[in-house]
């Protein structure tokens, strides 16, 4: 069968006769199925070990004159299938667990269902932790008497866990069975939702101290200081386990996962594998935040009676179901993800094709990762650390990542806290708006960012410029948070109850018209008079009766005296919740949030690429942990508290826990858009500064020398170049 010819010397490559295979090929039922050999001066006698060319036979750029065997008559029509590179020692490729290897499943041994299961994998990583956690967090403080620090340590467990083991997994996960890794990762992660969720079934019957008139004038009622500690909050140990847990199941999803993809397809493939990938992390969370509200309108204690809504501050919503959905799913998928092989059919014509781009080293040094046995044992463990430290392009590149993360984790943190404040929403209504503005900014722009990589076939040079334009671009967009909206008129917090300005900016909740109502200060339920006036309480508004409005299910406040001030006498009424927002920024301010959130997702993947293709291929995995504990480390752990502490500084009301600080009700909104401005703005600059240094420092491999898959050929590693004539029946997208 005639084959495309070269004879360019591109790349160190010539072929001046046609590529032909001449060499019998094993029967099916023999181990390793088809293999291709290499025809030397002695004939077909050398085969190739995963696409490589052992040293008893010339290497390609050796035996440019060379022919490859032909295929005998008989066999020519299976060698139309096209090659496939099967390891010397017989390598099992069938997808199974041990002998139970049935045909049926082979029809998803391939790079679409890898990318399929592995799809739901973080799909359900991203629902339970970026999800399920965020929107019942409250609801966990309230059932098990757990403070904000002792929440923010069960969501720190998750990237606590994964700093820990990244370098374990990545380093001897990248050098062995990668989908049993990720198959027992997945596993894990599942236990750790279970286990997340039975604190509910171990504890008792949670019980709503609440009646229709608490709240209004006279009828208040609290907790004593004394009562406020629980035995539950020790079960905070169990959701700290229980998000070790996630984090350990997740360390081999973004580091093994990802470089799984990048083998076992074409290099132009790669970055829309990935891009995939990554939305299907990012639409996880959009799912966790719709299904858990969901949720969370159901009584924890399922099938018995309250008299209480979930609009109420003593509601606790039914947490648990997520988890244990979650846990079970991640159970199942994990079978299927453990009986991958640990290589796809066809996958070694990749190997021969990929053309190094690794950051070329002055000393050279960077060539000891192109030995097979490199990075096998834990005495090349320091060695592979100092190749990555050594190597400028990588290292700046992790500290972009770091920045960006940073972004994210706060943005993803305090984005619905944000508009909650801006625009005078409901917690759970600013958490709705927040994710209908993350999936299509987020997702699309995830996805955007890899099909651009692939579209205009971009090197890793171009692929880091890209980065730049988009943080640039990001950078532009984020000083629409120059602009805010005005604070809603709150009494005693922004202005006085007669509406003067409050002296010397502090808070008087007490007045004359609620003066004898004996209002406290523990219970925040704000309301919204007919005057278009916000109170911190039905009581703290002098209202003496409740109803509630048929039509939308709200209760109605009567005979408010703070609120009939200025209307007529014992017509003054108030709403449950608070005033409704007529900003007429609003539509500016979510455009230019929008575009903000779609640049810095859009340069997440080609960062990814970069980061792949500027170290040696026997390092990739091992350079994704390094990057993602960089990236935890400084950016997705500090980032939150970093935004957070600045957010905190714009707070004008804040919560009273018996005598204690706890967190903000009501935020200036002017100082939150200047901080949430600056915090922007230095962590941009900084992420602009990376990118520019890796890209000025980044050293291609030098055209002239033969590409290899770990930048030296003399190891008898050898690439084609994407755009050569490329070997038979390969994979489409």
């Amino acid at each position: 069968m005639a084959m495309p010819q070269n004879s360019t010397r591109e790349n160190g490559f010539c072929f001046a006769q046609a590529l032909d295979f001449s060499c019998p090929c094993p029967r099916p039922g023999e181990p390793g199925g088809l293999r291709a050999a290499v025809s030397g001066r002695d004939g077909c006698s050398t085969l190739l070990s995963n696409g490589l060319a052992s040293s008893a036979a010339p290497s390609p750029s050796d035996s440019c004159a060379e022919p490859l065997c032909t295929p005998a008559p008989a066999e020519e029509d299976r060698m139309e299938e096209g090659i496939k590179y099967v390891s010397a020692e017989g390598e099992e490729l069938a997808c199974g667990w041990g002998g139970f290897t049935p045909g049926c499943l082979q029809l998803c041994n391939t790079s679409k269902g890898v990318l399929f299961f592995l799809c739901v994998a973080s799909f359900l990583q991203g629902m339970t932790v970026n999800g399920f956690i965020n929107t019942v967090i409250t609801s966990i403080e309230r059932r098990f008497d757990l403070r904000s620090y002792q929440s923010g340590l069960i969501a720190s467990s998750y990237d606590i866990a994964a700093c820990v083991c990244l370098t374990f997994v990545s380093y001897f996960g990248g050098n062995g069975h990668k989908p049993r890794w990720l198959g027992w990762g997945v596993l894990v992660m599942g236990l750790g939702s279970l286990l997340f969720a039975l604190p509910h079934f171990t504890t008792g019957h949670y019980e709503a101290r609440s009646a229709a008139e608490v709240g209004v004038c006279g009828g208040n009622q609290s907790l004593p200081c004394s009562q406020a500690a629980s035995s539950l909050s020790g079960y905070r140990f169990v959701f700290m386990l229980g998000q070790f847990l996630h984090g350990m199941g997740a360390t081999p999803l973004y580091t093994l996962g990802v470089t799984y993809l990048d083998e076992n397809v074409k290099t132009n493939y790669s970055p829309v594998y990935i891009a995939v990938f990554y939305t299907a992390a990012i639409l996880g969370p959009a799912a966790g935040y719709l299904v858990g509200g969901m949720f969370l309108n159901i009584y924890t204690e399922i099938g018995r009676e309250i008299d209480i809504a979930p609009e109420n501050t003593l509601w606790v919503g039914a947490w648990w179901i997520g988890f244990l959905g979650a846990g079970a799913a991640s159970l199942l998928i994990s079978i299927p993800i453990l009986g991958y092989p640990q290589r796809l059919p066809g996958s070694q014509r990749y190997i021969v094709m990929r053309v190094s781009e690794a950051h070329q080293l002055k000393d050279g040094s960077h060539k000891k990762a192109s030995d097979p046995d490199f990075g096998k044992t834990m005495k090349d463990l320091p060695r592979s650390v100092l190749l990555l430290l050594k190597n400028p392009t990588f290292i700046f590149l992790c500290l972009a990542g770091a920045t960006e993360a940073t972004l994210i984790a706060g943005m993803s943190t305090f984005g619905p806290k944000f508009l909650e404040s801006q625009f005078s929403l409901s917690a759970s209504e600013a958490a709705t708006f927040f994710g209908y503005l993350v999936v299509p900014a987020g997702g699309g722009g995830t996805f955007l960012g890899g099909f651009l990589v692939n579209k205009f076939k971009l090197r890793c040079s171009g692929i880091i410029k890209l980065c730049l334009l988009c943080t640039v671009s990001s950078l532009l967009a984020i000083f629409i948070f120059f602009i805010h909206c005005p604070n809603m008129p709150m009494a005693g917090v922004t202005q006085m109850y007669d509406g003067s300005a409050l002296p010397g900016g502090h808070l008087n909740l007490t007045a004359a018209c609620n003066a004898q109502c004996g209002c406290l200060q523990e219970t925040y339920s704000p309301v919204c008079g007919t005057d278009d006036i916000m109170y911190y309480s039905p009581c703290h508004a002098g209202c003496k009766r409740v109803s509630e409005n048929l039509r939308n299910g709200k209760k109605v406040y009567h005979e408010c005296s703070c609120v009939e001030q200025a209307l007529l006498p014992g017509s003054g009424k108030a709403e449950a919740g608070k005033c409704t927002s007529s900003c007429v920024k609003k539509p500016l301010l979510l455009c230019f949030m929008f575009v903000v959130i779609l640049f810095t997702f859009l340069s997440s993947i080609p960062a990814l690429t970069a980061t792949l293709r500027c170290v040696s291929d026997r390092q990739r995995s091992f350079a994704l942990g390094i990057q993602w504990i960089v990236v935890r480390t400084l950016g997705g752990i500090p980032g939150p508290i970093a935004f957070g502490s600045m957010i905190d500084k714009s707070c004008l009301l804040w919560q009273d826990q018996c005598g204690e600080q706890g967190s903000c009700y009501v935020y200036q909104n002017s100082a939150m858009s200047r901080y949430t401005l600056v915090a922007g703005l230095v962590y941009k600059v900084l992420g602009t500064t990376f990118f520019i240094v890796a890209c000025l420092l980044y050293k291609p491999p030098p055209p002239e020398s033969a590409p290899g898959s770990s930048d030296a050929s003399e190891n008898g590693t050898s690439d084609l170049q994407e755009h050569k004539p490329s070997l038979p029946a390969e994979e489409d997208l």
